[in-house]
C-alpha cells in the first residue's frame, strides 16, 4: 500500500489508445508497441499507479497536492509521446551554421559520432555522440534527428563535445 495516509484521495487521467497500437502496464511500468517499433518506460513507482482498461490506458497518482497534479501530467504527456513515437515517429532538424569559417559536418554510425572539421578555425576535429538509438544524417547544411524516442531524438546530438581523440 502506497502512502498510507493519503490513500483515501487519488486523481486519474485516462489516454485513448490507438487502433494500431498495443499497451501493457502493470504497476509504473508501460510498454508501447507499434508500426515503428516498442518503447518501454518506468516511472516513479510510489507516485503513479498505470493500468490499461479495454482501449484507455488509466494513469492514477495518490494524493490531492499540486505536486501530485503535475507529476501526473507529466506522466500523461510521457505516454502520449511513446504512443506518437510508435505509430508516426519524431524528426528534429538542425541547421549548420558558421560566420567565417565554413565547418564540414560527417556522421560516423558505426562508432555512433558526429565528426565536426574547422569548427571555428581549430585544426582538431571535435567529436559529438550520438545519443540512443536514432538515424543521424547531413544533407547540406542540415542535421537530421529521426527515431521513435522523443527524448533520445532531442538528446540525438547532445552537446557534449570530445575534443581531439576519439575515445
Amino acid at each position: 500500500m502506497r502512502y498510507p495516509n493519503v490513500m483515501t484521495s487519488a486523481m486519474e487521467l485516462s489516454l485513448p489508445i490507438p487502433a494500431n497500437v498495443r499497451i501493457s502496464a502493470s504497476g509504473s511500468r508501460i510498454r508501447v508497441e507499434g508500426p515503428k517499433g516498442v518503447l518501454e518506460r518506468e516511472f516513479h513507482g510510489e507516485m503513479v499507479e498505470l493500468s490499461v482498461e479495454g482501449d484507455v490506458v488509466r494513469v492514477r497518482t495518490f494524493g490531492r497536492r499540486k505536486f501530485n497534479r503535475a507529476y501526473l501530467g507529466t506522466v500523461a504527456a510521457h505516454i502520449r509521446n511513446m504512443i506518437k513515437g510508435v505509430t508516426e515517429g519524431f524528426r528534429k532538424e538542425m541547421v549548420i551554421v558558421y560566420a567565417h569559417f565554413p565547418m564540414k559536418v560527417e556522421v560516423d554510425a558505426k562508432r555512433k559520432l558526429v565528426k565536426i572539421s574547422n569548427f571555428l578555425g581549430e585544426k582538431a576535429a571535435r567529436y559529438a555522440k550520438i545519443v540512443g538509438d536514432v538515424e543521424v544524417r547531413v544533407e547540406g547544411d542540415r542535421i537530421y534527428i529521426e527515431g521513435i524516442s522523443k527524448e533520445e531524438g532531442s538528446q540525438g546530438l547532445h552537446g557534449r563535445y570530445i575534443r581531439g581523440e576519439v575515445i
